[in-house]
């Protein structure tokens, strides 16, 4: 009886660890301009970098205040000879160790990607970031660009750890078939197709409706940012990523919905672990301060 009663403790121990008790609540809104549509956040080295895609793909840089930000006058532009290259930009990969990407997702109903314009085509592009900063545009600083055939739909690369190594995770925005697939950053910075051999690393199947990606190292939890339906309303989904991976499929410690009906593209915690900008491709009230308990 006492053994029965030890398991029975274990297992609900167990429960509540994979279940995380995490909670995420809205708490400002502000309007950031003269990016067209936002399609995401990184916070690298103390900045936030917005991008979206106005007239040309474009980042630029802001300052983060309490519960503000601060246009730090830095635009880059996706350019190279002046002409848009990465003109829909899906995800900055960068952990100051290794080579730095940036995904392109071109929709459907672009007929330059395919003769019906029905098949998503997806772009990783490695770039010099330092360079990239420096000049403001991709001329001199584009290393390499790869066909990332082995997505399902779009790509939006994003830094993770696994078993004390880097990869570059991404993740597919669909409604079946969806995955996150970790690829080897070395052999990603020098492929011309994700589908050579010993790019993709491991897998798992996940959830649909992925806009974005964010990895919280101290946690080892990876958040897919996400739509609940097809372009509309949010959704944030926190993973414990090694069972993911050993699994084959996510393993969710917390879905979070909130009662928003525009359409979430990005994510990204700040200076700590409590706080959070959350992004959207509308015009107006388009960045979300949010805090984060755990």
């Amino acid at each position: 009886m006492k053994l029965l009663l030890l398991l029975s403790l274990s297992s609900l121990s167990l429960f509540f660890l994979d279940r995380a008790d995490i909670g995420l609540t809205l708490t400002h809104a502000t309007t950031v301009d003269s990016l067209g549509a936002c399609q995401g956040v990184s916070f690298l080295n103390g900045r936030a970098y917005l991008y979206g895609d106005r007239e040309v793909g474009m980042i630029r840089t802001y300052a983060v205040g309490p519960k503000s930000l601060s246009y730090t006058g830095q635009e880059i532009r996706l350019t190279k000879g002046g002409q848009d290259v990465i003109n829909h930009p899906t995800g900055i990969a960068y952990n100051g160790l290794g080579p730095t990407f940036i995904g392109n997702s071109i929709r459907p109903g672009d007929a330059s990607q395919n003769p019906e314009g029905t098949r998503w085509r997806a772009v990783i592009y490695s770039v010099n970031w330092a360079g990239l900063l420096n000049t403001g545009t991709l001329d001199g600083n584009l290393l390499n660009t790869i066909e990332d055939d082995a997505c399902i739909q779009g790509t939006r690369p994003e830094y993770v750890q696994y078993q004390n190594r880097w990869y570059v995770a991404t993740a597919d925005y669909g409604n079946r078939t969806n995955e996150v697939r970790l690829y080897d950053p070395a052999r990603l910075a020098t492929a011309k197709k994700t589908s050579e051999p010993g790019v993709v690393v491991k897998k798992f199947t996940c959830s649909p409706w992925v806009q974005n990606l964010h990895w919280i190292p101290a946690k080892g939890v990876l958040v897919l940012i996400q739509n609940q339906i097809e372009g509309r309303r949010w959704r944030f989904t926190f993973l414990d990523l090694s069972k993911s991976i050993e699994t084959g499929r996510e393993h969710v410690l917390r879905t979070i919905d909130l009662d928003k009906t525009d359409e979430l593209e990005g994510f990204a915690l700040l200076n700590d672990q409590t706080t959070g900008l959350a992004v959207t491709s509308s015009r107006t009230n388009n960045a979300h301060f949010v805090d984060l308990s755990w």
